[in-house]
Parts: structure tokens; C-alpha cells; sequence
């Protein structure tokens, strides 16, 4: 019987061997790429990092303005729910006060032995009373069918404003989780913007910066740089409140006093002149009445991008003070500088 016989590997050499480490070392980039360890992309060029971050500062501004939203549905049902359930309390309150009345009217039928009225009176030592009682029991039968159906009628009110509160509860729930969605949409954008700037070196930075400037300076749409009238007072004061916000830093979800994103800061300057406005760009725009853009006059809000993400206020001779991004505090510019896409008027 033929023995059997393990096959002999052959061993790997040339070309062979050549194109199995080139197979392995391929197998082992993409398995570190997966993981998220592998090289870092070539370095961008200051332009490029600049258009990135601009791309990221933009996405940032439109989920902030989400956050926004979300924060000011929140805040309503907080408040809605507080509400229900200051009346539901109070409302269980007077309940309690009836039934105790309930109660009191039944222990004293308790101890009268259950007697129907009618009879008690017939059986009276003093029958030239019984009209008199009996008119005075069905009256008290009358109070006493009213309290058993006032009763009856709190017990429905206070089951549904505990409906109403448990749905005002879950709408509160599915805006919370909401604002944390947001909240980690922003961050993340404007973690990915601080990680690309990191790249650059300080004299790049610089000079992204004096670019920025430069352009903060052109595009004045050839007007003279002389102050603008404000048409009336409310409008007058909104301006002056934006002059004064000049310089604040640029905080996402902030409406001053001390810091401000673009829509919170429009809000505050309105807020000082008596004029309550919507929290988001997207309510905003809509708060007052459209105006085009030959006819701006100062305290406009102008408004800019496809989907109404940035607001600033208008100051007149073609510049606006508004707040740009986390790069930048609140400043004058030119309406030119960012895609116009509309204006109110509130004032």
C-alpha cells in the first residue's frame, strides 16, 4: 500500500514573493484606514483651508439656527407643561375640598339611619312644618346632585389636563433629544473647522485674516460712508444697539448681552426698542414685511444663503452689522460680501 505523502509548499520567491508582500502591505493601509489611524490627508493650501472652513462655519450656522429652533419649541413646552400642571394642582385642590363636602353629607346620612327626607317629615311631632322642610330638603337633594356632578365634572377636568401634561411631557422629550442632535451637529463642525486652521502656520493665519479684512472693506456699492438716518425711533434704537454689540464674540446659541450668534443678535437689538422677534433667521424673515433691496433703509434685517441661514442688521450705505462665525466678532460689512436672498422690515 503507497505510502502517503504531505505536499511540499513551495516557497515564495521573485516576483511571487514580490507581489504577496505588495498584496499584504495594501490589505494592512486599508485595514488601518478603516480604522481611522491611517496618514493624515497631504496639507491643504491656505485658500483651501479657508473654503473648507467657510463650507463648515456655514453648515454650523444652519444647524445652529436648528438648535435654535428646537431650543425655543423646547422652552414653549417647558412652559406649557409648568402651566398644566399648576392647574391641574389647583384644580385637584378644589376637588378635594368637594369630596370632603361629599363626605360630610354622607356621614350625617349615616347617622340620621339612611332615612328617605320624605319620611322623616311625615313622621314629624310638628305637621304644620312639613311643607316648609320638604321644600327645604328638595333644595338640599338639588345642592347636593349639584356637588356630586361639580365633582364628577373636576374628576374629567383634572384626568384631562394629566393627558394633556403627559403630552405636553412627550413633546418636551422629542425636542430635548432634538436640541442634542443639533448641539452635536454644531460641535462637530466647528471642531473639524479649529482642527483644518490648526494646519496653518501663524504667518498663513495671519494673512487669512488680513484677506478677510480687505474684504470687510470692498464692495461698498460705491455709496459715501456718512451715517444713515434710521426712520423711526424702534428702528433707530436696533441700530444703536448693534453699534454698541460691535466687538462681542460670536457664541452659537448666544442672544447677549455680552455675546451673540447672527439671529440672537438681531433679536437683542430689536428686544432694546420694545420689538419681540423670533428666535431663528427662518421665523425672522417672515416677522415683518418684505422689502427689496434697492429700497433698504437702516434696521432692515437682511438676510443671505439659499436657506436663510445668516441675518444681519442693516445700517444703511450698503453695510451691515452682524455676527459672523466663531472666527470673528460682531462687525460692520458689506451686504455685498455673502449671497443676498431677501429683507424685512419690522420697524
Amino acid at each position: 500500500m503507497a505510502a502517503h505523502r504531505k505536499p511540499r509548499q513551495r516557497s515564495l520567491s521573485g516576483h511571487t514573493a514580490r507581489t504577496a508582500a505588495t498584496i499584504a502591505l495594501a490589505g494592512a493601509a486599508t485595514a488601518t484606514a478603516f480604522d481611522g489611524t491611517g496618514h493624515a490627508d497631504p496639507r491643504l493650501s491656505p485658500a483651501e483651508v479657508k473654503s473648507k472652513v467657510d463650507a463648515l462655519y456655514r453648515e454650523a450656522e444652519i444647524a445652529t439656527e436648528k438648535y435654535n429652533g428646537a431650543k425655543e419649541k423646547a422652552e414653549g413646552a417647558e412652559k406649557s407643561l409648568r402651566e398644566l400642571r399648576d392647574e391641574a394642582a389647583r384644580k385637584t385642590e378644589k376637588l378635594n375640598s368637594a369630596r370632603e363636602g361629599l363626605g360630610s353629607i354622607a356621614a350625617a346620612q349615616y347617622r340620621s339611619g339612611g332615612i328617605d327626607p320624605a319620611v322623616q317629615l311625615a313622621l314629624s311631632s310638628d305637621p304644620d312644618q312639613y311643607l316648609e322642610r320638604a321644600a327645604l330638603a328638595d333644595r338640599a337633594d338639588s345642592r347636593q346632585a349639584a356637588t356630586v356632578a361639580g365633582v364628577r365634572k373636576q374628576l374629567q377636568e383634572v384626568d384631562q389636563l394629566h393627558t394633556e401634561a403627559d403630552g405636553t411631557l412627550a413633546h418636551l422629550k422629542s425636542r430635548q433629544a432634538e436640541l442634542k442632535k443639533h448641539k452635536k451637529t454644531v460641535n462637530g463642525k466647528l471642531d473639524a473647522a479649529k482642527r483644518l486652521l490648526s494646519q496653518l502656520t501663524g504667518d498663513q493665519r495671519a494673512e487669512l485674516a488680513g484677506e478677510d479684512r480687505a474684504s470687510r472693506t470692498a464692495g461698498r456699492d460705491g455709496v459715501s460712508g456718512a451715517p444713515a438716518k434710521a426712520p423711526n425711533a424702534r428702528a433707530s434704537a436696533a441700530v444703536s444697539y448693534a453699534h454698541k454689540a460691535l466687538g462681542s464674540p460670536y457664541v452659537w446659541g448666544a442672544t447677549g448681552p455680552n455675546a451673540f450668534d447672527c439671529s440672537g443678535l438681531t433679536q437683542a437689538a430689536y428686544r432694546s426698542a420694545g420689538v419681540d422677534l423670533p428666535r431663528t433667521t427662518y421665523a425672522q424673515i417672515a416677522a415683518g414685511e418684505r422689502v427689496p433691496r434697492s429700497q433698504l433703509q437702516p434696521g432692515d434685517l437682511v438676510f443671505f444663503y439659499q436657506g436663510i441661514s445668516h441675518v444681519g442688521l442693516y445700517v444703511g450705505n450698503g453695510q451691515m452689522i452682524h455676527a459672523p462665525n466663531p472666527s470673528a466678532p460682531v462687525r460692520l460689512a458689506p451686504i455685498s460680501q455673502m449671497p443676498f436672498a431677501g429683507a424685512t422690515r419690522v420697524a
